[in-house]
């Protein structure tokens, strides 16, 4: 039988935007009672490309010449965090998460290309639009969180993308351990 791992393709955050999206979840949860959200810990937040679910390890390598292909042929580009919003709605969040904005057609046209090579490794296309965001909490009590005045500051950190991961998630009863796999760096200017 062949070993599988639970795999997905991100963008890794600088530290300094990880540092605000913990205080933007602090400001917010003032606003809840205990327990109304699983807060992301910080050393766990990345902005997500593909869920790859179980892989097999035997297709880590192909997906890995993938990255690397495709990654030598995008330059970086710059994001900065945008706003807050919730899935699906705020009337029924189930996840609050902090949008991405900035050389957003880099990322869309990163986002296309690398869902073509999936495809050609066998994956199916995903049934929704790609949607630039960074999870920062799961709600347990949607009634509480639907109550929230949304208006909480966040300042508009940015970062430069200069490398995609491939990374395996083991679920642990403490939360996820995240391992990455591989990394592919965008192209270099010559």
């Amino acid at each position: 039988m062949t070993r599988k791992i639970r795999a997905f393709i991100a963008i890794d955050l600088p530290q300094n935007l990880k540092t605000e999206l913990a205080q933007t979840g602090k400001r917010l949860a003032r606003q809840l009672p205990d327990g109304s959200v699983r807060w992301v810990k910080p050393e766990r937040m990345h902005l997500t490309l593909r869920f790859l679910g179980d892989t097999a390890v035997t297709q880590l390598p192909a997906i890995a010449t993938q990255l690397d292909e495709l990654a030598a042929h995008h330059a970086p580009f710059n994001l900065h965090l945008d706003k807050l919003g919730c899935f699906p709605n705020r009337k029924r969040p189930r996840v609050i998460w902090a949008g991405m904005a900035g050389n957003t057609n880099a990322l869309l046209a990163f986002k296309q290309d690398l869902d073509e090579r999936l495809a050609s490794l066998g994956w199916e296309e995903e049934g929704r639009p790609y949607q630039a965001h960074l999870t920062l909490g799961r709600v347990k009590n949607s009634r509480a969180v639907s109550q929230v005045k949304w208006g909480v500051e966040m300042e508009k950190a940015g970062m430069g993308v200069t490398a995609v991961h491939l990374i395996e998630s083991q679920l642990q009863r403490s939360g996820p351990i995240y391992t990455i796999r591989h990394t592919s760096q965008l192209k270099t200017e010559n």
